[in-house]
């Protein structure tokens, strides 16, 4: 049967197919900010933190909105704009440069995108592993409580997957080019000081969100 005038809703839900581009994008800048650091007070942190948690609020609202089969999914298909973005970078990294470009700006941007392609390695190995404990984590609790606590599923979930995050992260990213201690312990305490703090908030902001874009269409 033809599905040329099925109207967009019987085929996905307003909900998914926002969080879904959302997600997207967060997947790809996530490796790009990787490259800086940034102090939170006393703590040192790469920025793509603030990415990579976003991640875990829109696979943890999806899960809650359409089930952990879902959210894995949406996980898997991560990989593709991730890969995508590593594949494109060496393209454009082996293609000549204009003349016509400044001798500093190139230097800047192939230092930059050039180390990109050892964290993009460090990303796709830790966002497979973090995200998909995080949905287990998250959907397993959700099964022994029935819905309810969705604060304590989102703080616990996030927590303990975002520990496994930054060991894999730093460790692939980071190991030999400078000493990794005192960013792998500013990144733990402050991912799960996050964790904690904000991001169960955004994920009942995510999920409220996402339910009212759905009733809208229903």
């Amino acid at each position: 049967m033809s599905t040329e005038n099925t109207p967009l809703r019987t085929l996905i839900s307003p909900s998914l197919f926002a969080f879904g581009i959302f997600y997207g994008g967060m997947v790809c800048i996530a490796g790009v900010l990787g490259n800086k650091q940034v102090a939170l007070g006393p703590l040192a942190v790469e920025a793509g933190i603030f990415a990579f948690l976003l991640l875990v609020v829109t696979s943890s609202a999806i899960a809650e909105l359409h089930g952990r089969t879902v959210a894995n999914k949406l996980v898997l298909w991560g990989f593709v704009p991730l890969l995508m973005s590593a594949a494109l970078t060496v393209l454009v990294l082996a293609l000549p440069a204009s003349d016509k470009m400044e001798a500093a700006r190139l230097s800047s941007f192939e230092t930059i995108m050039g180390s990109n392609l050892r964290i993009w390695l460090a990303g796709l190995i830790a966002y497979g592993t973090s995200q998909v404990l995080n949905v287990t984590i998250f959907s397993a609790l959700k099964g022994r409580e029935g819905g309810r606590l969705l604060y304590f599923r989102s703080a616990v979930a996030s927590a303990l997957s975002q520990i496994v995050d930054t060991l894999i992260f730093i460790t692939v990213a980071f190991y030999g080019v400078f000493p990794i201690g005192a960013l792998l312990a500013g990144q733990m305490l402050s991912k799960v000081v996050l964790s904690i703090v904000f991001v169960p908030p955004l994920i009942l902001m995510f999920v409220k969100l996402g339910r009212s874009m759905d009733s809208r269409t229903a």
